[in-house]
C-alpha cells in the first residue's frame, strides 16, 4: 500500500509541563498542568496530514517500553502507516516548560531514536518510493545527520525522482553551521525554518529574507520561514516571494508544535497543488488550530473550516 507523504525523524513521547514561568537557574516556580502524549518534529507533521484526509506513513525506531507501546497505539488511532521498529531501551523523551504566554522551553532525551540507521531506510525503500514526499526532521544523534543525508543523495540515485524531499532543520540549526546540512537543503523542494532557526544557520544575513536567498542558493525550491504572531514568508527558486499574515484566531496557549502544523499545513497545500500563497496560508491557518492547546497534537484539526 503506497501512501501520499512519509515521514522520518525522532518519535517522542512530549511531557509538557504548563508553568506559572519559566524558572532561571536557581529560582522556583509553580506547575499549573501536565500533558503528555507523543510527540517528535516529523511525527507531529505526519498525523497533521492524516488528520487533514493525506494517507500518510512514518519510518522511525521506539523503545519497549510502554512509551513506545502508547506511540504505536496512537499511530494507529490517527490513521497512520507506522513503520517502527522496537529496540530494547527508552523511547526518546521531550520534557517541555510552557509559560501563560504560549512561550516555551525544551530538553530532549534521544533515547532509541540514536538506533535509527540506514538498515531502515534500505527495509523501507518500496515504502519510501511509493510516496510523493518524504518528509525529515532534526535528531539529536549525529549518526541520524548522515542517514538523512545519504537518503537525500539517495532520492536522485536509488529511489524515484517522483519522491520530493520535505526537510524541516529544527534543532540542527543550533548544532550545525549550513556546510553541514547543504546536501539535504540543496535536494529539498521545501525546507522549514522558524526565524529563530534561519537566523542561527545563517546569522550573517541582515534579514529572514536575505537569509531565505542563502538557503534557496543551495538548491533548495522552496523556503518557508514562520514569523510567530507575524505569519509566514515564503520563497520560491524562480523568485516568488510572499509575506503572509497570520491566520486570526483564538489566542495563543502554547506555541509547542507550531512549525509542525505549518509543514502539515504547507505540504497539504502543495499536495493539492496550490500556489505558494495559498499554501503558506494553509499552513499559518493548520499552525494556529495547534498554538490554541497544549501540547504538539490536541489542537491539529481534522478540517480546514471553522
Amino acid at each position: 500500500m503506497s501512501v501520499e507523504v512519509v515521514g522520518l525523524g525522532a518519535v517522542n513521547y512530549d511531557i509538557l509541563y504548563a508553568v506559572e514561568r519559566i524558572a532561571k537557574g536557581g529560582e522556583e516556580a509553580g506547575i499549573l498542568g501536565v500533558t503528555k502524549e507523543p510527540g517528535g518534529s516529523a511525527a507531529n507533521t505526519i498525523v497533521g496530514l492524516s488528520r487533514l484526509g493525506v494517507s500518510a506513513g512514518f519510518v522511525g525506531v521506539v523503545g519497549s517500553d510502554e512509551a513506545g507501546s502508547q506511540i504505536l497505539a496512537d499511530f494507529r488511532r490517527e490513521g497512520v502507516e507506522a513503520r517502527l521498529r522496537r529496540e530494547e531501551g527508552e523511547t526518546g523523551t521531550a520534557i517541555g516548560f510552557v509559560d501563560p504566554r504560549g512561550e516555551r522551553a525544551l530538553y530532549i532525551f534521544p533515547g532509541v531514536n540514536d538506533r535509527l540507521g540506514l538498515a531502515e531506510v534500505e527495509a523501507e525503500k518500496d515504502f519510501l518510493c511509493g510516496a510523493r514526499f518524504l518528509h525529515t526532521s532534526s535528531f539529536v544523534g549525529k549518526e541520524q545527520l548522515e542517514v538523512q543525508r545519504e537518503l537525500a543523495s539517495r532520492l536522485r540515485r536509488r529511489l524515484k525522482p517522483s519522491v520530493h524531499l520535505s526537510f524541516s532543520p529544527g534543532m540542527l540549526c543550533f548544532k550545525h553551521g549550513l556546510e553541514d546540512l547543504v546536501e539535504v537543503v540543496g535536494r529539498s523542494e521545501v525546507v522549514f525554518f522558524s526565524a529563530g532557526e534561519l537566523k542561527s544557520l545563517v546569522g550573517e544575513k541582515e534579514n529572514y529574507e536575505s537569509r531565505a536567498e542563502a538557503i534557496l542558493n543551495c538548491g533548495a525550491k522552496i523556503v518557508c520561514v514562520t514569523l510567530g504572531e507575524r505569519g509566514c514568508f515564503v520563497a520560491g527558486a524562480g523568485g516568488e516571494k510572499h509575506l503572509i499574515n497570520a491566520a486570526s484566531g483564538k489566542g495563543v496557549v502554547d506555541t509547542t508544535g507550531a512549525g509542525d502544523a505549518f509543514a502539515a499545513g504547507f505540504l497539504f497545500g502543495l499536495l493539492h497543488e496550490e500556489g505558494l500563497y495559498e499554501c503558506g496560508k494553509t499552513g499559518n491557518l493548520v499552525a494556529s488550530f495547534c498554538i490554541r492547546e497544549y501540547g504538539c497534537r490536541s489542537g491539529l484539526p481534522y478540517s480546514l473550516e471553522g
